[in-house]
């Protein structure tokens, strides 16, 4: 009789045990103290803007120091082709090139990071006025910048939904310059512990179109 009573106490014993270490744990990370390191470069001003949207700055503490020009170029080329960050090449040159001065072995001075610069300053044609509204393609910049990545139509995702910020703003006479101000600068404490990233290198155009279809939902 003891012999049968003892195995079943045991697991009784192991059982309450077990739950205990089952119990779910609050756990708090920490706050990011990480930093991207500042520099006039254009390519820090995409970093910025795109790279905030799926990882940290402490990315960079995770390559090899001393990269070259060609090496940061072609780690940015690799986000961009097997992880699908939303970066057309010429911002994969700029963000190596960035990268490589603030974190390589290149200095802004070097002829091929002015050259690189310098490409940036060159302003694509323009179209006419009149007809800049009707050319921004709309889910093209939603896509390009992974807008959908943090917000959806009607579901809040990491940011509100565009519904809910239309609705927000439905009386607000001031609507279309804060949403604007709020896309190209980034904006933090409206919605939530996370910030929003500024889309500083969106054409004005581009920014009031966004604008203007979030209003809209």
């Amino acid at each position: 009789m003891k012999a049968t009573i003892a195995p079943a106490l045991l697991a009784l014993a192991l059982l309450g045990a077990g739950s205990a270490c089952a119990a779910p744990q609050d756990i708090k990370l920490p706050a990011e103290n990480i930093k991207l390191k500042p520099a006039k470069l254009p390519g820090y001003g995409i970093a910025m803007q795109k790279c905030a949207i799926c990882h940290s700055a402490d990315y960079v503490s995770y390559q090899p120091p001393g990269l070259s020009l060609a090496q940061w170029t072609a780690e940015m080329k690799k986000m961009q082709q097997a992880y699908g960050a939303p970066i057309d090449d010429a911002e994969v040159e700029q963000l190596g090139a960035y990268l490589a001065v603030a974190y390589g072995s290149a200095k802004a001075r070097d002829p091929e990071i002015v050259a690189i610069a310098q490409k940036a300053g060159k302003p694509a044609a323009a179209p006419a006025p009149s007809a800049a509204a009707a050319s921004v393609d709309l889910q093209g910049l939603l896509a390009k910048n992974a807008c959908l990545s943090c917000h959806s139509v009607t579901q809040k995702v990491v940011g509100p939904a565009y519904h809910e910020v239309a609705v927000r703003y439905k009386n607000d006479a001031q609507a279309q310059a804060k949403l604007e101000t709020s896309i190209r600068g980034g904006s933090s404490g409206k919605w939530g512990a996370v910030p929003m990233p500024p889309f500083a290198s969106l054409k004005p155009d581009e920014v009031r179109a966004l604008a203007a279809y979030v209003r809209q939902q």
